[in-house]
């Protein structure tokens, strides 16, 4: 049987919105969306945010939307954050913040705060991944304290080791886990310290800027 992958919420550093998604949920993909609070005036009711970045998210909505509403999304934390529907596809909404928000700071709990489960945080990098002697340069999609995803066109086996290279971290070893659609996820055999993986996001998310 072929191993089904895993689908969290995927955090962005991008100020961009979350744009409709080209590929439909199936039931290959077991998700662990994180949850929120949906309040469209004196409504409030859960939703499943499926995508968030700096400028806005996409949730999976469980009443009608339509473009231009107002609403507020309550996180688990307690923030809230407002915008306005931007598009409407099936239950799938996206909304724009009237103001971009610190991703990275979602990501680091409070002092009295759970740690939260590990967040898959969209990067696009050229990773280095090493199966033996041979070395690749891949792009990646995105990574975790767990893990990454990455693109390529040479074929990995599934249960096999490799060790994955990040520019400005060290060399992880790890084992590809799954593949689907031209991407493999490689699970680390270690979980990464959150607090240096939020360090090495906030590098990329500076460098990011700069060139932009």
């Amino acid at each position: 049987m072929k191993p089904r992958t895993i689908e969290t919420t995927l955090y962005a550093l991008s100020d961009t919105p979350p744009q409709p998604r080209e590929r439909r949920d199936d039931e290959r993909h077991l998700t662990l969306f994180r949850v929120g609070a949906l309040v469209v005036g004196d409504h409030r009711e859960l939703c499943l945010i499926k995508n968030i970045s700096a400028g806005g998210m996409l949730i999976r909505a469980y009443r009608a939307m339509t473009t231009g509403t107002r609403v507020a999304i309550e996180l688990k934390r307690g923030e809230t954050v407002r915008g306005k529907v931007s598009w409407v596809r099936d239950s799938n909404v996206g909304v724009a913040f009237d103001a971009p928000i610190d991703i990275l700071d979602l990501l680091t709990p409070g002092n009295d705060s759970p740690r939260p489960r590990m967040p898959r945080i969209a990067i696009r990098c050229i990773a280095s991944v090493r199966q033996g002697a041979m070395a690749r340069s891949l792009y990646t999609r995105d990574v975790s304290q767990g893990g990454i995803k990455i693109e390529s066109l040479h074929s990995f086996v599934i249960g096999e080791g490799v060790t994955v290279l990040l520019p400005g971290m060290q060399a992880e070893p790890g084992v590809v886990c799954w593949h689907d659609s031209g991407c493999y996820g490689i699970s680390f055999n270690r979980v990464l310290a959150l607090g240096h993986l939020v360090s090495w996001l906030q590098q990329q998310r500076d460098e990011m800027r700069q060139a932009s």
